[in-house]
């Protein structure tokens, strides 16, 4: 079968990512017109159609899904192999982590990291939202904790443990007496961009569930557990995140921490897995996060 048409298959994949031939449109600098004859295009080619509509815009079917993850994968792979074509001489890695993670456990590690690495530069992009790597085509590679799910053509590395529960300032955590029951009439400090996290910590560490009389949400884990450090409340966090705040006693677990089997990954691409300076990266997240 002969290769699809370059510009159409852009055009086919901006449509399936955005859900909008508009934004898709927008992202290619072209007319919305141009876009639907692309999708036109490509629907000759292949000889069959490849959306429908539900009222709000165009859904690709099972099998067009399927094409459209496969071609973003393809499209990704293209823009790298040009830009390190373009750049041969050097070795970047743009790293999307947890905004926690990446303040209170890689940055202060960032320097020997440096060290470790050499000239690869590591591009440290902190995230509010984790998501996985196949929705982030402009990162190179992922840190992921519990969240984690293993999807296709990402090669996934385990290098530390993850642990977590809830953490307050020792004035806070007297006022708790270790009772779980205690958290119906504390300030519980919540995450929008975590909201299940104390959810998963009720259900995993086998305590019983109550509802919280107050609570205050922050944007992100991030601004929570600044929270919690001021002794606003209390927060779930991850123990990797905590743990100099933990060892000066700004913060305590009185609870103490959970430990989820999935730990701490680093997620690339598999066509990626193999460079040497994601093999680098790794080797040093593997020293540092203590898992052989």
């Amino acid at each position: 079968m002969r290769l699809p048409p370059l510009n159409a298959i852009r055009a086919f994949e901006a449509v399936c990512r955005h859900g909008s031939i508009l934004k898709a449109a927008e992202e290619l600098g072209v007319v919305r017109g141009a876009v639907r004859q692309q999708i036109s295009t490509l629907e000759d080619h292949l000889g069959r159609k490849l959306f429908v509509r539900d009222g709000r815009g165009p859904v690709p079917t099972e099998r067009a899904s399927a094409l459209a993850e496969a071609a973003s994968a393809a499209l990704t792979i293209l823009k790298r192999a040009a830009a390190e074509f373009e750049d041969a001489h050097r070795a970047r890695i743009r790293l999307g982590v947890p905004s926690a993670f990446a303040v209170w456990w890689l940055m202060p590690r960032a320097a020997d990291m440096q060290t470790s690495l050499g000239d690869i530069e590591i591009d440290i992009v902190p995230m509010t939202v984790v998501e996985p790597l196949s929705q982030h085509p402009d990162f190179d590679a992922v840190i992921m904790g519990g969240e984690i799910r293993s999807s296709a053509g990402i090669t996934e590395t385990r290098f530390m443990e993850d642990e977590f529960g809830p953490v307050a300032t020792p004035p806070v955590a007297a006022r708790l007496a270790g009772d779980a029951a205690a958290l119906a009439e504390a300030n519980i400090l919540i995450s929008r961009s975590a909201p299940t996290l104390w959810a998963e910590w009720f259900a995993e560490s086998g305590t019983p569930s109550v509802a919280f009389s107050r609570h205050r949400e922050f944007e992100d884990l991030l601004l929570a557990m600044g929270a919690a450090r001021a002794g606003l409340g209390v927060a779930v966090a991850p123990k990797a995140s905590i743990e100099d705040d933990l060892a000066r006693g700004i913060l305590v677990a009185p609870y103490g921490f959970i430990r989820r089997p999935a730990g701490y990954s680093l997620c690339c691409r598999t066509s990626d897995a193999k460079r040497p300076a994601f093999v680098a990266l790794r080797n040093w997240l593997l020293r540092s996060g203590g898992v052989s």
